[in-house]
């Protein structure tokens, strides 16, 4: 079922103060909308905007598959714009949604969809568990039972033709889009709604849905990293950080630290900052010989940049010798000063590959490592 999406964005927010309309308000660093839109990233989407917000909406740049439609004086005129936009364009269904609900969940919008199989619209709804009373110059004048009243929620979900046609038969002042589906005859299915789709009302509102947002929002990075260092003459090798006595040193461009090789390489790999030939090629003579703790901390840095901090990384090293039992506690402290982070987030450890392979043979040594970013 094609399905496009109407936002309604043209209205003022009285209720909320302040001389930027609340769904141009930042909240979490961004604009309301842009948090809206991300909700319903990959559909089309119309957005429906007031005439005096055009010069924001061209600065907002929107993304692509987003038409700009100036709105009318009330809501239901803004929805018919937004329909009237669509029409002729093989649309069979159609999501309405408040430009102030910056939180509704794709769960939501999958339920909505999935319900106009059986129904010519849905609504999302929640049950109203509290007490109602009526009241007058601030007594309580009354009850209200709450048996079968709901809290309607947006976005609203319609097949196209049909609410189309209902808006434009519709005399105006309706509530929502619901109320104009039931005037017209159709019928509507309650969808379960959603606590945190809250809709931005009053300035309270923004706090708690920065709290929402940042429960809602955490980004895990995750990377892996591989790295192989040959054997050459020497009577040491460097590994994680630290100088281990060895009959045979590693051969590479640097130190070739391969263990460190490999942690880097997964911290990049969560970034997607490619490998440590793209940050320091082996083509630059400067990086010849250079301690491999330099790329490390070139890597974490540039995570840190980002707002990302190490959650825990773990590195493996594939050799028959060294034996690394001796030396791995000394490894992950060193891991841990080069990164600045708390010892008991590195892991190092090793395995031999049972006398198989290169590493087998005692020809190199190989190392993996896995990375765990966090935005701080």
């Amino acid at each position: 079922m094609e399905t496009a999406v109407i936002i309604v964005a043209a209205g003022r927010g009285s209720r909320m103060g302040g001389e930027v309309p609340k769904q141009w308000q930042m909240l979490a660093g961004r604009p309301v909308l842009a948090h809206t839109l991300a909700a319903f990233q990959g559909m089309r989407v119309v957005l429906v905007i007031h005439p005096d917000d055009k010069a924001r909406a061209d600065s907002f740049r929107v993304r692509r598959r987003t038409q700009l439609v100036i709105g009318g004086a009330t809501r239901d005129a803004s929805v018919l714009a937004g329909l009237r936009a669509l029409e002729g364009q093989g649309i069979e269904a159609v999501l309405i949604h408040d430009g102030a609900r910056p939180l509704v969940s794709r769960a939501l919008i999958g339920r909505l969809v999935a319900a106009l199989e059986d129904h010519d619209g849905a609504a999302p709804a929640l049950p109203v568990t509290d007490a109602l009373w009526r009241g007058d110059g601030g007594k309580v004048s009354g009850t209200v039972d709450r048996a079968g009243l709901w809290r309607a929620q947006t976005p609203q979900a319609f097949r196209f033709a049909p609410i189309l046609a209902a808006h434009r038969a519709h005399p105006g002042g309706a509530l929502d889009d619901v109320q104009v589906a039931r005037d017209a005859g159709l019928d509507v299915a309650i969808v379960e709604g959603e606590e945190t789709n809250l809709k931005l009302t009053y300035p309270g509102d923004f706090a708690r849905a920065e709290a929402i947002l940042k429960g809602r929002d955490m980004d895990v990075r995750l990377g892996n990293g591989y790295d192989v260092h040959a054997f050459c003459e020497g009577d040491h090798v460097w590994l994680c950080g630290v100088k281990v006595p060895h009959g045979k040193g590693l051969l590479g461009h640097s130190d070739a630290d391969v263990g460190m090789h490999a942690l880097t390489d997964a911290i990049y790999g969560a970034l997607a900052e490619g490998d440590i030939g793209r940050h320091f090629p082996p083509s630059d003579p400067q990086w010849k010989g250079a301690a491999s703790h330099i790329f490390l901390a070139h890597a974490i840095a540039l995570a840190r940049s980002r707002g990302y901090e190490l959650g825990n990384c773990d590195v493996t090293l594939v050799c028959e010798r060294p034996k690394i039992g001796p030396h791995a506690l000394d490894m992950q402290a060193e891991l841990a000063r080069i990164m600045g982070v708390e010892v008991g987030r590195v892991s190092v450890k090793a395995t031999t590959s049972e006398r198989l392979g290169f590493t087998g043979r005692e020809e190199g040594i190989a190392a993996l490592a896995t990375a765990l970013l966090v935005k701080a």
